[in-house]
């Protein structure tokens, strides 16, 4: 999987779920391959897409995009 389709399959999936993923949820709705993100692609979905990890659910972080 190319960054541009990590990026584009993250920025759809979140827009849909205005209340945010964890990267497990995401991982497993998008069945995506990587047990871990990229911490290089996530700097690039923060500056790209908005991307914010402030919250927690149990120890994973809430990932958003804000409401285009």
């Amino acid at each position: 999987m190319r960054y541009t389709e990590f990026r584009d399959e993250i920025a759809k999936a979140l827009r849909s779920h205005e209340n945010g993923m964890t990267w497990k949820e995401l991982r497993e709705e998008l069945d995506l391959p990587y047990k871990q993100p990229c911490p290089e692609w996530v700097a690039s979905l923060e500056k790209e897409i908005n991307l914010g990890r402030q919250d927690k659910k149990g120890n994973a972080y809430i990932w958003r995009i804000p409401k285009s």
